[in-house]
């Protein structure tokens, strides 16, 4: 989940009332009258004026209305995090990976020198990433969670959009398995993450 604010826009000219998303790789905006959906690669000039958050692309020219956030909104897009930088994946970082894994995701762990330990009940690990396709592999969500140390972060890593599994289903699996899920991220154009550890009281 990203950045979320009620704003009017202007789309072309024409003004809107509703929600403006910032996504890790495009702009949302949802409103009764007008929808859109704009990715960054798309964006051809990203400015601030008056409040305003001013984009355009090769044909259409958009404006919200979003006050003090405009600025915050504009360097995001410009200078967006690396997927590593948002799953807190630093040199050295030690994690242990679960299920499968896309190959372009392996590789950027590499790149980043983290040292990806053969289970998660490696004590020195810092990070879990397990991948889940459906909300019948949530299951084994406590067994997972019992293998955590301290203040070792498990990131559960699902498809979004699908009604087979919702960010409901991943919140719940990992509160009933006595975690607190504290971060979301967009992983990718088709999957999120969600970052659970275990309670301060309980380390």
């Amino acid at each position: 989940m990203g950045d979320e604010m009620k704003c009017v826009a202007r789309i072309n000219g024409q003004k809107y009332e509703g929600k403006a998303l910032l996504e890790t790789s495009e702009l949302i905006f949802r409103g009764l009258q007008s929808r859109v959906k704009i990715s960054f690669a798309e964006m051809k000039s990203v400015a601030v004026e008056d409040g305003e958050l001013r984009i355009k692309t090769k044909d259409r020219a958009f404006a919200f209305a979003v006050g003090a956030a405009a600025e915050k909104w504009r360097k995001k897009i410009l200078h967006p995090k690396s997927r590593m930088e948002k799953l807190g994946v630093k040199a050295g970082t030690a994690v242990a990976v679960l299920g499968d894994a896309e190959a372009e995701f392996a590789m950027e762990l590499r790149e980043r020198e983290a040292e990806i330990a053969s289970a998660t009940a490696d004590s020195n690990v810092e990070l879990v990433f397990w991948f889940v396709d459906e909300k019948s592999g949530l299951n084994g969500t406590r067994k997972v969670a019992q293998k955590l140390q301290g203040a070792t972060g498990l990131w559960i890593v699902y498809p979004k959009g699908k009604k087979e599994i919702t960010e409901n289903d991943v919140i719940s699996a990992g509160r009933k398995a006595g975690l607190n899920d504290v971060k979301v991220v967009g992983f990718s154009s088709t999957h999120t993450a969600l970052k659970f550890v275990i309670p301060m009281e309980s380390r």
